[in-house]
């Protein structure tokens, strides 16, 4: 008779703990290793950012018409079958300006998280491993920065230089940069007092070489995460600069001053300012949830079921 507990399909005789342990091992370590990401939200976000990102890069072959061609016969058009968004004050495709400001708008995201990640995770490295005095001096001029508002900064910094992308990139990397220092500084003190970090030290491995190889790669994940999460703010900043007159100029394309360029015409003309303001607003929001989803997935104390 098989003892009761036992699984099905298990030999007369066999002991409950033998049946589970030949059951188990095969399974149970993949649930554990590989965590699943059951975040409709976060893929949600996901496939919209490729999307975003899809149109953008293929925009000279999605665009029905070139990015300059001005039609003042045809300004103001409401949407319909030859202009899908309409046309804006110089009679100028709504659709085609909406792919190419995705452009403009993507580039800078990208820009601003590379050079604030790229500066503010090596000092934050270097800060965490040294500790000390050098830990001091680089979170003190941390705290400078962090002490002013990130936009009034930016704003600051844009009214001093001349408007452009350029300068978009400039202002909006100085304020963000802080944030990835003081994030990667608390993560590489904790992985710099582990016994493999103090194994290195102590077999004469350089410091560079230990940062490299051990304290960075045990580090990035929140980094990552946080540049996730960031990118939608950039998105935001940056059309906040345009739309104020200090980010991207005529002619180009770029959601923040097709905003601006638009906003007189709302109440007539809705949709030149009513799909670039989608724009940024799908793409904000598709870079936050997904954020959130991999913080969850990433988070160690999380619940695996």
């Amino acid at each position: 008779m098989t003892p009761p507990g036992t699984p099905p399909g298990t030999p007369p005789g066999t002991p409950p703990e033998a049946s589970l342990s030949e059951a188990g091992p095969s399974e149970a370590p993949l649930r554990r290793t590989l965590p699943k990401i059951t975040d409709r939200f976060a893929a949600t976000g996901a496939v919209l950012i490729v999307v975003v990102a899809a149109a953008a890069l293929l925009a000279p072959w999605l665009a029905p018409y070139p990015e300059d061609a001005v039609d003042p016969v045809n300004a103001l058009l409401a949407p319909g079958a030859e202009h899908w968004f309409g046309t804006d004050q110089a009679g100028r495709d709504v659709l085609t300006r909406v792919l190419y400001g995705g452009r403009t708008s993507l580039f800078i995201a990208v820009s601003v998280l590379a050079v604030s990640a790229a500066v503010g995770v090596t000092l934050g490295l270097v800060a965490g491993y040294a500790g000390g005095w050098v830990r001091d001096v680089i979170m003190r001029v941390t705290d400078v920065f962090l002490a002013f508002p990130a936009l009034l900064l930016s704003l600051m910094l844009a009214m001093v230089l001349q408007p452009s992308v350029t300068t978009v990139i400039v202002a909006i990397a100085v304020t963000w940069w802080p944030w990835y220092a003081r994030l990667s500084a608390s993560v590489a003190a904790s992985v710099a007092t582990r016994p493999y970090v103090d194994a290195a030290r102590c077999l004469g491995v350089p410091a560079p070489v230990i940062i490299v190889r051990h304290v960075l790669p045990n580090s990035i994940t929140p980094v990552l995460v946080q540049i996730s999460l960031d990118a939608g703010g950039v998105i935001l900043t940056a059309a906040a600069l345009s739309y104020l007159g200090l980010g991207a100029q005529e002619p180009t394309a770029e959601w923040g001053l097709m905003v601006d360029q638009g906003q007189t015409l709302f109440t007539t003309n809705w949709w030149v300012v009513t799909f670039p303001g989608l724009a940024i607003l799908v793409t904000a929001f598709a870079f936050n949830v997904l954020g959130e989803g991999l913080r969850n997935a990433l988070d160690p104390r999380r619940v695996v079921r």
